[in-house]
C-alpha cells in the first residue's frame, strides 16, 4: 500500500494547557507594552480646572510625549505637564512662558520678558494684576496657565519654578470633549 503525502484534514490537536499559555503569554506581552509606552514613551490625563481654557477645557484628556525633552528643552509656548512644586501628588498642566536666566514680569496686563512685551494670541484674557519680577534659575522655568486670571501658577506658588528634571512630558493633544491637535 502507498502512503499519501496529502495533508489529514484535521489539525493536530493541542492540549488545553498549551492554549492557556499561549493566551497568557499574549496578554502577559500586551500588559508590558502598554506599561512600557505608559511609564516612558506617552503620558496621558484629564484636566479638572478651567486654568488653560480655551486651548484645553475642563474635562478634556490628553496625551503627552514623554520623549519630547530627552535632547532639548522646552521651548516658550509649550504645554507641558510636570508635578506641582508646592504638593509633588498633583500633576499640573501649563505653558512654558519663562526660560533659563530670563526674567519674567506682569505689568499692565501683559507679560514681559527681559523687558520686552510676549506676544499670547492664545490667552483667555489679560492678567488683571500687576506681579513679578521672577528671575528663571538656570534649569528651570516659569509656568502659566492660558486663563491667566483664573490659574493657580508661578505667579501664586511658594516654590515658583518647575525644574526641567521634573517636567514629564510635552502635551501634544487633547480629547474628549472634541479632539484637537495642540502642537
Amino acid at each position: 500500500m502507498e502512503q499519501s503525502n496529502t495533508p489529514s484534514a484535521r489539525p493536530p490537536r493541542r492540549g488545553i494547557g498549551r492554549e492557556l499559555l499561549s493566551w497568557v503569554l499574549v496578554l502577559g506581552g500586551a500588559l508590558l507594552a502598554a506599561l512600557f509606552l505608559t511609564n516612558f514613551v506617552i503620558i496621558s490625563g484629564f484636566v479638572p480646572t478651567g486654568s488653560m481654557q480655551n486651548t484645553i477645557n475642563p474635562g478634556d484628556r490628553f496625551i503627552g510625549s514623554r520623549l519630547s525633552y530627552l535632547f532639548d528643552g522646552p521651548e516658550r509656548g509649550d504645554i507641558v505637564v510636570f508635578p506641582y512644586p508646592d504638593d509633588e501628588s498633583l500633576l499640573y498642566v501649563k505653558r512654558v512662558i519663562g526660560l533659563p536666566g530670563e526674567i519674567v514680569e506682569v505689568k499692565d496686563g501683559y507679560v514681559y520678558i527681559n523687558g520686552h512685551q510676549l506676544q499670547e494670541d492664545y490667552i483667555a484674557e489679560q492678567p488683571l494684576q500687576d506681579s513679578g519680577p521672577w528671575t528663571v534659575p538656570e534649569g528651570c522655568y516659569f509656568m502659566m496657565g492660558d486663563n491667566r486670571n483664573h490659574s493657580n501658577d508661578s505667579r501664586a506658588w511658594e516654590n515658583p519654578f518647575v525644574h526641567k528634571d521634573k517636567i514629564l512630558g510635552k502635551v501634544l493633544f487633547r480629547y474628549w470633549k472634541g479632539f484637537a491637535w495642540l502642537a
